[in-house]
């Protein structure tokens, strides 16, 4: 076993240890390939816990050197995670935006120096020294599999990992899981099926990928939900606003609202029972 993944696996044992005295909880928003609405749903999950669960929420872009968390809320950039990593004071760089606090991420890499300067350990040490303020940090993490991925996914809680029904966002979503179960140990995931036509597609996707897991891993993922297509979506992207906003009855974010209420505990209202008992027996749930 290389250095590397000894430092991980041991981070994760001290994370977990962490986990049990800390406030916050921390979720890592993660997907195989870029392109699956995975920085949407940090925004809009973010501001629902905010707005309408009352938690106190950091929202981080953590994605090195390609965010654009910004660019969706329509915010500048000039205080973000580069000047973290060259030693500012995290509270300096924490900007709201509609009760999120936010962290931002930057655009570019300018130098070879400033690429091996990047030490995602590091960001996370400074973020704990702060996280009992809040309820939840929410990682926006990059697509794919790399190193910063790992290591924000393994740091966290609980590991979203958004997918669609496109067979390669598939494949590399089982890919991350399967990196993360295999090379670390770390189970504490979530999937969730976006861009979705219907319910019925979503839950064919997720027990597909459960199926796999099982079959291979000897390990099932929990499901955190579904979440369909939006027009809405498109045009709030467009607007550079959370679609939770401008649109707060799109089915998106009515789907998006389950799971966040799943994920904080609190239960809304079953407009639709069949929906929700599908979802229960799906999830294991007793009635």
């Amino acid at each position: 076993m290389n250095i590397q993944a000894e430092k991980l696996i041991e981070l994760v044992k001290e994370r977990h240890h962490q986990s049990k005295s800390r406030k916050a909880k921390f979720i890592c928003v993660s997907s195989g390939k870029g392109g699956v609405g995975k920085t949407n749903f940090s925004v809009n999950f973010s501001w629902l816990l905010a707005n309408r669960f009352d938690k106190k929420v950091l929202l981080i872009d953590a994605d090195i050197g390609l965010g654009n968390v910004h660019v969706i809320l329509g915010v500048s950039p000039e205080k973000n995670l580069k000047l973290l990593m060259k030693g500012a004071d995290i509270r300096d760089l924490i900007q709201t935006y509609e009760n999120i606090d936010i962290l931002l991420g930057f655009s570019g890499i300018d130098s070879f120096q400033e690429l091996e300067s990047i030490d995602t350990i590091t960001v996370i040490n400074k973020l704990e020294k702060i996280a009992d303020i809040y309820d939840y940090v929410i990682l926006d993490a990059p697509a794919g599999i790399n190193e910063n991925v790992l290591k924000f996914a393994v740091s966290s809680d609980v590991t979203y990992v958004i997918t669609t029904p496109e067979p390669t966002a598939i494949t590399d979503a089982y890919a991350l899981i399967k990196t993360l179960y295999k090379l670390y140990n770390y189970d504490c995931i979530k999937i969730v099926a976006n861009m979705c036509r219907n319910k019925n597609e979503g839950f064919s996707i997720l027990e597909r990928m459960r199926a796999s897991c099982e079959n291979f891993l000897s390990f099932r993922p929990k499901v955190a939900g579904v979440l369909p297509e939006s027009f809405n979506l498109k045009v709030a992207v467009r607007k550079r606003e959370p679609v939770a906003i401008s649109n707060p009855q799109d089915q998106y974010v009515l789907a998006l609202m389950e799971i966040a209420a799943r994920e904080t505990g609190e239960i809304l209202k079953e407009e639709n029972s069949g929906f929700f008992e599908k979802l229960k027996k799906f999830l294991g749930i007793k009635s």
